[in-house]
């Protein structure tokens, strides 16, 4: 069984950064893209960044490219995401997740075959 394990969501200041990680365990393909979504308050899950089952490429929500990075450990099974500059509208529940279609229209892509339990995010203005 697949299992998802996601920490380092807190509170942070506007301009201030995080690093949130999602641990991988249990029987899947490599093959599998895994990434982050959030959702905010009121509104819909949205994707937020992926990066391919081959580890060739990573997708960014346009509203966090040039601020948030996606990065992965093979070795240690998980995947990271570094978000600078963090902006009072980047408050949410942020999931990890695995195999999804990563794509550049990853903001369009709202189902995922593995979810792991969320790790909220706040930033005060």
């Amino acid at each position: 069984e697949v299992q998802l394990q996601a920490s380092g969501g807190g509170l942070v200041q506007a301009g201030g950064s995080l690093r949130l990680s999602c641990a991988a365990s249990g029987r899947r393909s490599d093959n599998y893209a895994i990434g982050w979504f959030r959702q905010a308050p009121g509104k819909e899950r949205e994707g937020v960044s992926c990066i391919s089952g081959s580890g060739g490429s990573t997708h960014y929500l346009d509203s966090v490219k040039g601020r948030f990075t996606i990065s992965s450990d093979h070795d240690k099974n998980t995947v990271y995401l570094q978000m600078n500059s963090l902006e009072p509208e980047d408050t949410a529940l942020y999931y990890c997740a695995l195999d999804f279609p990563c794509s550049d229209t990853i903001g369009r892509i709202y189902a995922a075959a593995y979810w792991g339990k969320g790790t909220l995010v706040t930033v005060s203005s």
